[in-house]
């Protein structure tokens, strides 16, 4: 189906094209793009247009560039701009402003992948329904979703992001959603900000760009909600959380090995539902989710019920089962990749997650299933960066770990407040500790891998994959 016509995009970008063509999706990355796809030469580490010729040869409908590049024939369907991003966001302001679609804006400290992957889940049932495939929410990211949503979308969801102060409200405005979500507000990209106050702010400025009279989505357990709660001047304010006045108020959570129960009451109305994952920050996501749909006018009970289909993305929880000796019954170990980003909060969390699931004895060479925790550095925490890594070791779920690895300058200062029998490994480079992957986990452990994505210490979880077979009672995405 035609996304975008030559006609369409010149019109939208005020750009200049060499002839007519029309295109079936829009791509920035020569890898992933497909025939058909206009081809977007953004300039970031490398320059686009160096790749123009090579999307053309791969099929692509046309390139959104500045000039023709070198090497690219005179006669290229080209569609030639002053400059690529301006022109990218114009394309998604275009695909917004032609779809009748009901938008929700999401963003937050912890949780917004995963909660846009919940809401992609139970709205697909209800409707065609647009997200990105990735974790695409920054200034490229954002206009790049909206420049993808076909016309005919009737739920779109659009994840907002940030590093730095005041990079939320254009994006906003941008998407101009129905419906604004904050998951949570935590200590994360403090570094730049200074206080946790400022980061609610910046969280809160989502809701500038909410359409007047729509709905705002916060989280009320969290102890800057008054901060988010002033940028709602426009919409209508519904909480979630524990509080007994809130619209969608948590009555209780049971986190188990392998599923978490979340019983949750709105205006009289009781739900209870189940999620096929352990974890409190998910049922917490997952309450915010129902409220969404009901503001986005969608059907609660049904997303109630179909929210079980829902796994975490890889690299965010995802659960999974790694085959070591299939010649042995049970010769596994269950693995936990959450090695995508890390702050106080949601390391919490996932230690909980880790506490809540058993291991397996008698099947390994040590003959007993191990809790094992393999951390890597949170960063960009700010002035507190030492003394929240140090204080995990006070985390009662930590406790229940048998043996902690650490990765990283930061994660040392743990590994030295802990007790001596739960220290594992302590190294300066994830790559470290790859490399002993084989020597540090066992047939019927546990294992949760968790920490920023700079501290790298996904190439722990790739290390462990290749010890074994991922089975099909994995989770993924």
């Amino acid at each position: 189906m035609t996304l975008w016509t030559s006609a369409d995009a010149a019109a939208a970008t005020g750009g200049d094209n060499t002839r007519a063509w029309s295109a079936t999706g829009v791509s920035i990355d020569t890898r992933t793009l497909q025939a058909g796809d206009l081809f977007v030469a953004l300039k970031d580490v490398r320059d686009g247009h160096d790749f123009v010729a090579i999307a053309l040869e791969k099929g692509a409908a046309a390139a959104l560039v500045t000039h023709r590049p070198d090497g690219v024939a005179a006669d290229a369907p080209l569609l030639i701009v002053p400059d690529v991003l301006d022109a990218l966001v114009a394309l998604g302001c275009a695909a917004r402003a032609r779809t009748a679609a009901k938008v929700i804006g999401i963003t937050g400290s912890v949780g917004k992948t995963s909660t846009k992957e919940m809401l992609r889940t139970v709205l697909t049932l209800q409707g065609n329904t647009h997200a990105a495939e990735a974790s695409y929410n920054n200034h490229w990211g954002v206009p790049l979703t909206l420049a993808r949503m076909p016309a005919d979308t009737a739920f779109a969801i659009i994840e907002i992001g940030m590093s730095n102060p005041g990079e939320i409200a254009p994006l906003s405005k941008m998407a101009r959603p129905h419906v604004g979500m904050v998951t949570t507000v935590a200590a994360a990209h403090l570094a730049a900000f200074g206080a946790l106050e400022g980061i609610a702010h910046e969280k809160g400025s989502i809701l500038n760009g909410v359409v007047p009279g729509g709905v705002a989505v916060l989280n009320g357990d969290i102890e800057t909600a008054p901060i988010l709660a002033s940028y709602a001047t426009d919409q209508c304010l519904v909480w979630f959380g524990h509080g007994s006045d809130f619209q969608w108020k948590i009555k209780d959570i049971r986190v188990a090995a392998d599923a978490t129960v979340i019983a949750a009451v709105n205006q009289g109305q009781d739900y209870l539902f189940k999620l096929s994952v352990p974890g409190r920050h998910f049922a917490m996501n997952a309450v915010a989710v129902l409220a969404a749909v009901q503001a986005l006018g969608a059907d609660c009970a049904a997303a109630a019920r179909d929210i079980a289909g829902w796994a975490p993305p890889t690299g965010r929880g995802q659960r999974e089962v790694i085959v070591l000796d299939a010649a042995v019954e049970e010769g596994r170990l269950d693995l936990i990749d959450d090695a995508f980003n890390a702050n106080p909060t949601s390391m919490a969390a996932a230690l909980e997650v880790l506490a809540a699931t058993k291991p397996i004895d008698d099947i390994g060479r040590i003959k007993k299933g191990r809790r094992i925790a393999i951390l890597g550095d949170m960063l960009e925490l700010g002035p507190t960066e030492v003394a929240d890594h140090r204080n995990l070791h006070m985390n009662k779920h930590l406790q229940a770990a048998d043996i902690v690895h650490c990765s990283g300058p930061l994660m040392r200062h743990l590994w030295d407040a802990m007790p001596e029998e739960k220290r594992g490994l302590v190294v300066e480079d994830a790559q470290d500790l790859a490399a002993q992957a084989g020597r540090i986990v066992d047939a019927g452990d546990v294992v949760l891998v968790k920490g920023s994505k700079g501290s790298k210490v996904s190439l722990v979880v790739d290390a462990i994959r290749k010890l074994g077979h991922r089975s099909a009672h994995s989770t993924s995405e």
